[in-house]
């Protein structure tokens, strides 16, 4: 995010956040020693020729570019991914760049001005703790260079790696840092973290209300009365530009849109900040295809002229008052977009299928009028999208439960806590998984019985928003962010199956008893599979208690233990 700042008579801008892709970017330079090996890596880039020294640094690094010793969170990824948000999970294809930009006046420049930054390049979407870090670690950078930065990494290589669910303390430059990493587990109205009574810390840390989430109130500040029409747009993952006076709010703006959609992942790309340098530009700008599924996050208005042809542009400028409310931007035809001096607006010929909830905004019109501090509009506001998307995704109130099945169906197993009812409908049955047989298989996902079953268990049991929910759902069956979230609900099922078959294999008395009458092919093919289950287990891909593992073990010596000697050295090398 930018900041304007005053510090000694320069001037400041302060940071913006950016997701690139993995491709190496030669406008970057790292201390090749200096490499934080769990949060971040900071990376440097200055410039006296380039008018935007900021665009030069929306690129990341490729893992062989860093120096240093290789980081424990490449090796406990998976681990951390295990216990945290979707939103939150290290993203295998793509670095977030954090940024810091000043630029000052300097004569003997040919434009006048001297431009630097300075970056964090990270794999966790941190926005919140990279901001506080970097107001921090910037300013001393600018004034003390290599050595500041070479102490700031020596102090976050000693950081713990982040652990979903524990609060930390950061130490960095004398201040301490006391962040909550979110984990799965916590309840989506979770309370900031408080200090520690245990600890005597001295100085006193610096408590981050959360490592990632933005001011919602004042990111929407002129797109209120739109917000659930952008949240649609969000969740059918439909091609958005945002056209921002700053790189700043162009970064606030996306970031909050994307998070928009929480708990739900957000599974189509999106760039805070693009520019024209920036590689994937002809692909975006295009027209001989559709435009991609992409938010873009945009400052240049030569961007108006080259992204006409796409379907949604939300052009926003500086944020004014009228009245009590923030001056709010009007939805637009696209044929009204002009090249040239295009007016603040919503450019879109999409028509939203929910009614829009004019309660919202009367409660947050009444918050402004009676000068409600901003977190607790933002707090209101995140609530509203929260349940709305709640709503959404999970037609029951309740989730199903073991023992609670479709009528007529019998007792089902539910994979998870909060599994969406329709997808623990398509579990089997309890009674179908068996020792010494393979798993059943889960029932496909079918639209027309999902959307049959709104009828009596919709979003209408937890939204008062009317609407055509049901044209929603068909649309968001063809985008991406369908897909993604029915393959990560698809792939927990089946690993829930598999803990379950492991299970009743520990469970089962008589497995001597099978082997008698069962060929030595049948009995290796046992072994193999146990033994493939017990590694899936212990790669913490499988949810089993350590007693079932420690039993499968067990199991897996007993029926190596009555094969040949031959056999027993084949599959017991020594």
């Amino acid at each position: 995010m930018l900041r304007r700042a005053q510090r000694r008579r320069r001037r400041e801008q302060g940071k913006h956040s950016c997701k690139t892709s993995t491709a190496p970017s030669a406008q970057l330079t790292v201390p090749s020693p200096l490499c934080p090996r769990s949060w971040c890596t900071p990376v440097t880039s200055g410039s006296r020729t380039r008018r935007k020294a900021a665009s030069a640094t929306c690129r990341s690094l490729t893992p062989t570019q860093c120096g240093g010793q290789r980081s424990p969170w490449h090796a406990e990824d998976r681990h951390y991914n295990s216990g945290a948000p979707m939103s939150l999970q290290r993203e295998p294809a793509h670095y977030f760049g954090y940024v810091y930009f000043r630029q000052v006046k300097d004569s003997s420049v040919k434009r006048g001005y001297f431009q630097k930054s300075l970056v964090l390049v990270s794999r966790l979407p941190f926005v919140r703790l990279f901001q506080a870090l970097l107001s921090l670690i910037a300013p001393e950078y600018f004034d003390k260079l290599a050595p500041c930065l070479e102490a700031v990494c020596n102090e976050i290589d000693q950081w713990p790696a982040p652990m979903p669910g524990q609060t930390l303390n950061l130490p960095v430059m004398g201040v301490v840092l006391q962040v909550h990493v979110p984990s799965r587990v916590d309840k989506p109205e979770y309370s900031p973290p408080k200090q520690c009574s245990h600890e005597n810390l001295l100085p006193a840390p610096v408590v981050l209300t959360s490592v990632h989430e933005l001011d919602l109130f004042r990111c929407f500040q002129p797109v209120l009365t739109h917000v659930q029409t952008l949240w649609e747009l969000m969740l059918l993952g439909e091609p958005l530009v945002v056209l921002a006076p700053s790189p700043a709010m162009s970064s606030e703006i996306v970031l909050a849109l994307i998070s928009c959609l929480q708990p739900l992942k957000f599974c189509c790309d999106y760039r805070p900040y693009f520019t024209i340098h920036d590689s994937e530009f002809k692909e975006f700008t295009t027209r001989t295809q559709a435009p991609p599924n992409v938010v873009l996050g945009v400052t240049n208005p030569f961007f108006i002229k080259t992204l006409q042809h796409w379907p949604h542009i939300l052009r926003v400028g500086e944020p004014k008052m009228s009245g009590d409310l923030p001056k709010q931007v009007k939805l637009k035809k696209p044929s009204r977009l002009k090249t040239l001096d295009t007016k603040p607006g919503l450019y879109t010929a999409y028509s939203a299928h929910l009614h829009r909830d004019k309660a919202l905004l009367k409660r947050l019109l009444k918050g402004l009028q009676k000068k409600r501090p901003w977190d607790t509009q933002t707090a209101l506001l995140r609530r509203h999208l929260l349940e709305l998307t709640q709503s959404f995704i999970i037609p029951l109130v309740r989730p199903g439960r073991e023992g609670e099945g479709a009528e007529g169906h019998g007792p089902r197993l539910t994979p998870l806590p909060h599994q969406e009812h329709y997808m623990a409908s398509l579990m089997p049955l309890q009674k179908s998984i068996t020792p010494w047989k393979t798993p059943p298989q889960i029932r496909p996902f079918r639209q027309d019985d999902f959307l049959r079953s709104l009828e009596h268990a919709g979003p209408q049991l937890t939204c008062i928003l009317k609407g055509d929910w049901l044209g929603l759902y068909r649309r968001f069956f063809k985008s991406p962010h369908f897909d993604g979230w029915y393959r990560q609900r698809h792939k927990e099922m089946a690993q829930k199956l598999e803990a379950l078959h492991l299970e009743a294999i520990c469970e089962a008395q008589n497995i001597e008893t099978w082997m008698k009458d069962k060929s030595e092919v049948e009995v290796v093919d046992l072994v193999l599979k146990l033994r493939e289950k017990l590694v899936q287990a212990q790669g913490h891909q499988l949810p089993v208690k350590e007693a079932t593992l420690q039993r499968a073990q067990l199991y897996i010596e007993t029926v190596i233990g009555s094969l040949p000697k031959d056999l027993q050295a084949v599959l017991c090398p020594s």
